[in-house]
């Protein structure tokens, strides 16, 4: 039995010695690999390795992409108590009389009032905002589709994107033009059955369901049409630009 017992604690060390250089030599690569990957030159805020796994993940969601494909509806009972995801750009004491919208690189200057977006064809959607930070949330919007918008008020040339900013450009995104014409894409004026409030981007903000929340830009000042991709907040911190699921 003591034989016994002494080749079992042999291995034992063995295997714990095996162990430890094995987890040893992982955690040396791992942290060579770290240091090598901080030392990239940087490309739009991230190494350049993590920019080209972003620009994979970017085509792959554009790939997917149809306008027949509608971010899941949800009924009333469904809708969650609302969460404010950020607060750039917002304005606590907005004034929505005296707030216009600015449409720029359209055939005509363009200036609206609250009251004309309302003139718009009205739709109604119960569907998730997901934050990218991992948590979702079910609201009920109320506005005018962004496709609406533009067919009333069109660029004089064909356009593949889009700029949206709030005043003093405090927050900023920019949008591929299938995304923008999307059925489900609205310039939102009212939230669960009440108008928005600063928190939520009062007087005029974005819901676009198939792409997370950084990309639902609140307090929209300006949208300006472009035929080059335009800054976005985010993407120039290191996320993803397009931002689709």
């Amino acid at each position: 039995m003591k034989d016994e017992q002494d080749d079992v604690d042999l291995t034992v060390q063995r295997l714990s010695r095996r162990g430890f250089i094995t987890a040893g030599l992982a955690a040396t690569a791992c942290y060579g690999a770290y240091k090598w990957l901080r030392s990239r030159p940087r490309e739009d805020g991230v190494e350049w390795p993590l920019r080209r796994a972003l620009l994979a993940n970017e085509a792959l969601a554009q790939a997917y992409y149809s306008p027949s494909r509608l971010s899941p509806r949800f009924e009333p009972r469904d809708i969650t108590r609302p969460r404010v995801n950020g607060r750039l750009g917002l304005v606590p004491d907005v004034d929505a009389d005296a707030w216009r919208l600015k449409i720029e690189g359209a055939a005509s200057p363009v200036a609206l009032t609250l009251a004309a977006i309302r003139e718009l064809p009205a739709h109604e959607m119960i569907t998730e905002l997901r934050c990218i930070e991992g948590w979702s949330t079910i609201v009920q919007w109320k506005g005018a589709r962004l496709r609406d918008l533009m067919e009333r008020f069109p660029p004089p040339n064909p356009v593949r994107f889009l700029s949206m900013e709030t005043a003093n450009r405090g927050y900023y995104i920019g949008l591929d033009i299938e995304s923008a014409l999307h059925p489900q894409s609205l310039l939102v004026y009212e939230m669960n059955g009440a108008p928005l409030n600063w928190l939520h981007g009062a007087p005029l903000r974005l819901a676009i369901p198939i792409k997370y929340g950084i990309k639902n830009i609140k307090a929209i000042s300006t949208i300006r049409y472009t035929g080059v991709r335009p800054a976005d907040f985010w993407a120039e911190r290191g996320y993803d630009w397009y931002a689709g699921h």
